[in-house]
């Protein structure tokens, strides 16, 4: 069985590995002739470095990042502060800890995670169809999907289509999915990358006239880069030259000493806040911009996207080998108010406008994100940790993590003797782990969960056992 995923960016790329790693032939198809130039998503927060480590792409990752870097505020040739991330947010430092190993979102450019994804991609025998275009979408027990190469169209055909082809989704409009939400009519914002001259160390430069942080003009330092990336709010705008955007920039700045050169990559958009009405139609499926798009404010965009293929491609993978289908309306019902969560935070946070409020600080890691009340979520227990969320990580007595026993395709059966930050549970608890990284089931049973998802499963004292999924195990750990 074959699942075609239109779309090679950061959403079709994980979705790719994570099918590629559980032995599920798959095909990667992309519209444009290469991965995309620019530096567009380029803040990664802390789940989604818990995913990267899961996918075994973090080591990659660090080394192309860096931490983010502080933000500076000037008027005119003047820095009238510098402020932490953290004091941004107004919110206390995070610290790693046994349960939380990344709590600072990681910065570096999307071309760079989109290379390293790939490399993984293709390191698991997978392989990008530049080039190739959808066109036209029929399903009934397969899915024909019909591909333009070269202006020469053919058919291809898949058990499932999985739409990452973005906010202008092919995919989405071929199913006739409704998108709803607004546009805001008024505002474009100018993101690209450009060399820069005239600016001295390494920070969020936000160069204003007179230091009005909502009129500013704000460049990126790129780790590892010479490269900055720039981000403007303006009313309307055509696509720019590199002319047009340093006169942008010096009529918002009053500033002629800072120079700008080697436009590698702009884009002008409209911000959107957009979802679509359903996740599913069939065997056809949207993850990532093609389901849901919204302003950048808070950095949510990739991230989601990210955690909407690692929500999608366990369960694809169970299901082809032998779940039930039902497994696969979780998608939906899971990441669905996620996706309206997200829109309402990104929303907020772009009205804000990095002006200070008043009220709770907004939460823009992911690590908050819950199943609870789901589909596969087992029954509510007293306490803090619920199933549906997060499985926390901790530290063995013999110096590994609970990540490391997570790390993989498999489920895995902890039974908890010992204490662990983050896991409020009696010793002798069983804690069910799904794949991504969600508790399924917490008690002193977790085989029924286990039976209805897993047939023939029967975990023993061992590492490991094979299921009725081909290529899925369920690893038992007592702890």
């Amino acid at each position: 069985m074959t699942v075609v995923i239109a779309g090679a960016g950061p959403t079709g790329l994980t979705l790719g590995i994570e099918l590629a790693r559980r032995g599920i032939p798959c095909r990667l198809l992309d519209k444009a002739d290469g991965l995309f130039l620019g530096s567009r998503g380029k803040g990664l927060q802390p789940r989604t470095l818990e995913v990267f480590d899961d996918l075994g792409v973090l080591d990659a990752i660090r080394a192309g990042g860096m931490p983010f870097p502080r933000f500076r505020l000037y008027s005119g040739h003047d820095i009238v502060w510098e402020r932490e991330l953290h004091e941004m947010l107004g919110i206390d430092e995070p610290k790693p800890s046994p349960d939380i190993p990344y709590p600072l979102p990681w910065l570096i450019p999307q071309w760079r995670t989109d290379e390293i994804l790939r490399d993984r991609f293709e390191a698991l025998g997978g392989k990008v169809e530049f080039g190739t275009e959808v066109v036209g979408v029929e399903q009934d027990d397969e899915v024909r999907i019909t591909v333009r190469r070269n202006g020469i169209e053919e058919v291809i055909t898949g058990d499932y289509l999985i739409g990452t082809d973005g906010g202008r989704s092919a995919v989405r409009k071929l199913m006739n999915v409704g998108f709803e939400g607004e546009t805001y009519e008024t505002e474009q914002t100018l993101v690209g990358d450009v060399k820069v001259d005239g600016l001295n160390g390494i920070a969020c430069h936000m160069i204003t006239h007179a230091g009005d942080v909502t009129k500013r003009f704000s460049v990126w330092n790129l780790p590892g880069s010479d490269y900055y990336q720039l981000v403007a709010s303006v009313p309307q705008a055509e696509q720019p030259t590199l002319q047009d955007v340093q006169e942008l920039l010096e009529e918002r700045t009053g500033r002629t000493d800072i120079r700008l050169h080697d436009l590698r990559w702009i884009s002008v958009y409209r911000i959107n806040v957009r979802m679509v009405d359903r996740f599913r139609v069939g065997r056809v499926f949207l993850a990532g911009d093609a389901a849901h798009v919204h302003s950048s404010a808070s950095g949510q965009g990739l991230n989601t996207s990210v955690q909407d293929a690692y929500n999608l491609g366990w369960k694809l993978a169970a299901v082809i080998q032998g779940a039930p289908d039902e497994l696969l309306d979780s998608y939906e019902a899971e990441r669905m108010p996620v996706a309206a969560q997200v829109l309402g935070l990104s929303t907020a946070m772009h009205a804000r406008n990095f002006r200070p409020t008043t009220g709770p600080a907004p939460a823009i890691h992911q690590l908050d994100i819950t199943y609870r009340g789901g589909p596969l979520a087992g029954q509510q227990r007293p306490g803090q940790l619920q199933a549906g969320d997060r499985a926390p990580d901790g530290v063995r007595p013999d110096g590994t993590r609970l990540f490391d026993l997570f790390r993989g395709p498999h489920l895995t059966w902890l039974t908890i003797n010992g204490r662990y930050e983050g896991y409020d549970v009696e010793p002798g608890t069983d804690v069910l782990v799904r794949p991504d990284g969600y508790i399924a089931a917490i008690g002193t049973n977790v085989q029924p969960w286990l039976d209805h998802f897993v047939p023939d499963a029967t975990p023993d004292e061992g590492d490991s056992v094979s299921t009725a999924w081909s290529h899925s195990r369920v690893r038992r750990r007592y702890c």
